[in-house]
C-alpha cells in the first residue's frame, strides 16, 4: 500500500485574504507533497507497508527519524486540509460542542484565547493541537511534525483540529507576524468536521 495526496474539495485561492493562493499551492503540492513521497519510499519493503497510517505513527518513536518525521508530515496536513474551510461558508461550533469546550475551557472565546497564545508563544516550526484526551479536551503543541498519536511526545491524545505553525504555512503572506497568521486562522475553521471528529475520537 502507498499513501497518496488527499483531494482537496476546494481550491488554493479559496481562503484569501486569509491564506494566500501561492501558500495553498506550494504547500500543498510541495510540502505535503514531498512528507508523502518520502513515507512511501521509507516504509517500502519494509513490514509497515500495509499499515495504517495510525499504526505507524504509533511506533514511530522506534522507526527511523525519517519515518517518523514523513509519516507525521503526511498525517499532520491531512488533517489539516480537512478541518479548513472557504471563508464564505464559515461554520460555528453548534451548541452540543460550545458545550463541550465551555466545561473544558469556561468560553468559546477562552479556548480560541488560549489556544492563540500557545501558538504564538510556540518556539520554532511545529504544531499546535486540539486533543480528545480521557474524555476531555485539551491543548497541546509538538514539535516539527510530531503529533498526539505520537508515544512520548508530552501531548498524547486524539487530534480534532491542529495548526500548522511552520513558516512554509504563513510566511510568504505573513511574514514574522505569527499573531495575523493565527488570527486569520479562525475564519477558515471547519467546525462541522471538528465536531465530526470530537465524536469519533469520544467513542474510541
Amino acid at each position: 500500500m502507498s499513501f497518496k495526496l488527499p483531494k482537496l474539495s476546494y481550491s488554493y485561492n479559496d481562503f484569501e485574504p486569509y491564506i494566500d493562493k501561492k501558500t495553498m499551492n506550494i504547500h500543498y503540492n510541495k510540502h505535503h507533497a514531498t512528507y508523502t513521497n518520502n513515507l512511501n519510499k521509507a516504509i517500502l519493503d519494509t513490514n509497515m507497508v500495509n499499515l495504517s497510517i495510525e499504526k505507524i505513527l504509533k511506533r514511530a518513536h522506534i522507526e527511523s527519524e525519517i519515518i517518523r518525521n514523513n509519516s507525521g508530515g503526511f498525517y499532520n496536513h491531512n488533517l489539516f486540509w480537512e478541518i479548513l474551510i472557504p471563508h464564505i461558508k464559515y461554520t460555528h461550533p453548534n451548541t452540543d460542542f460550545i458545550e463541550s469546550i465551555q466545561k473544558n475551557f469556561n468560553s468559546f472565546d477562552s479556548f480560541k484565547e488560549k489556544f492563540s497564545k500557545i501558538a504564538a508563544n510556540h518556539f520554532g516550526s511545529g504544531w499546535i493541537w486540539l486533543c480528545v484526551k480521557k474524555n476531555k479536551l485539551t491543548i497541546c503543541t509538538t514539535a516539527n511534525q510530531d503529533n498526539p498519536l505520537m508515544y512520548g511526545k508530552g501531548c498524547e491524545g486524539i487530534p480534532i483540529l491542529g495548526l500548522d505553525v511552520w513558516e512554509h504555512a504563513y510566511y510568504l503572506q505573513y511574514q514574522n507576524r505569527r499573531l495575523d497568521y493565527i488570527s486569520s486562522f479562525w475564519n477558515i475553521v471547519n467546525w462541522i468536521k471538528v465536531e465530526e471528529n470530537y465524536r469519533k475520537a469520544m467513542i474510541k
